[in-house]
């Protein structure tokens, strides 16, 4: 299931697949789907914000950051931690639907 380590770092890509699944009441999973969803919200708005301005350097800036943090939570999917993602993970802990 998604709780293996080999396929946990997908709920930071496609964060609303265990949805269709059994695995949508594990509370280790629905951690991390809501990081994965924090995470997904924060890349659309900063695109937005990125093509709306046409701030290039600092779009650049917050590709960066995205990216680091989509490693930071799936490393700590990978390692069976429910560590809060930097800047967002707060966020995420606020997501009631998922």
């Amino acid at each position: 299931g998604f709780r293996s380590k080999e396929c946990i770092w997908l709920l930071y890509i496609l964060f609303f697949i265990p949805l269709l699944t059994e695995q949508k009441n594990d509370p280790f999973v629905r951690y991390h789907m809501r990081q994965g969803f924090a995470l997904f919200v924060v890349e659309c708005v900063y695109m937005l914000i990125g093509r709306m301005f046409v701030f290039y350097w600092l779009s650049w800036l917050l590709s960066l950051a995205v990216l680091a943090l989509f490693i930071i939570g799936v490393i700590n999917a990978a390692s069976g931690k429910e560590k809060p993602l930097p800047l967002i993970g707060q966020l995420a802990d606020k997501v009631t639907f998922l």
